[in-house]
């Protein structure tokens, strides 16, 4: 018996890979086809959401570092989508390493209860654990965009002396959008 050389067996073990995949897909998609429901049934079973653009939330987070800016306060500013991923974070000069990772937080943590954070910092005395839950942050600084009363992303703003200014300029990013 002959012994392939390295890139025979490359080449060989590729191929073997590929045609293994092509099985597997042409099962999986011949198994797949009998159960596809209506298009008329699909749409049943599906919801429209709203999101903003990345025109609007640079709008938003712009005016939250310009709010931040004219108080001469070193800021990061993020906004984050209905799901909690970022969408773009601003670190505005000089602000302080842990404020972006803050305002990211903080912006989640506003989206996720549709709440400013200052109000859900209050609840942590009738539900402490809350401060539990994987990459929350309950201080003052975040702020709900809504839509039609729903969230739709959040703005959160962390290098201010307060989180009382944190929170008038995430605010102000929100008012930017209306």
């Amino acid at each position: 018996m002959q012994k392939l050389s390295r890139r025979a067996r490359v080449a060989t073990g590729a191929a073997v890979l590929a045609a293994v995949a092509a099985g597997t897909f042409g099962t999986v998609s011949a198994s797949a086809a009998p159960q596809a429901a209506p298009a008329a049934a699909q749409a049943a079973d599906t919801t429209t959401s709203t999101h903003l653009t990345i025109d609007a939330a640079s709008k938003a987070a712009q005016a939250a570092l310009d709010a931040a800016e004219k108080e001469n306060q070193k800021v990061s500013v993020a906004v984050v989508d209905r799901n909690g991923n970022t969408v773009l974070t601003l670190r505005g000069d000089g602000a302080g390493p842990q404020s972006y990772e803050a305002a990211e937080k903080k912006a989640y943590t506003a989206v996720s209860w549709n709440a400013p954070t200052s109000e859900l910092a209050e609840r942590l005395d009738k539900a402490p654990t809350l401060k539990d839950i994987p990459n929350t942050l309950f201080l003052a600084g975040g702020a709900p965009v809504t839509a039609d009363k729903a969230p739709i992303a959040g703005i959160g703003v962390a290098g201010a002396p307060s989180g009382d200014l944190d929170e008038k300029f995430a605010q102000a990013g929100v008012d930017a959008l209306k």
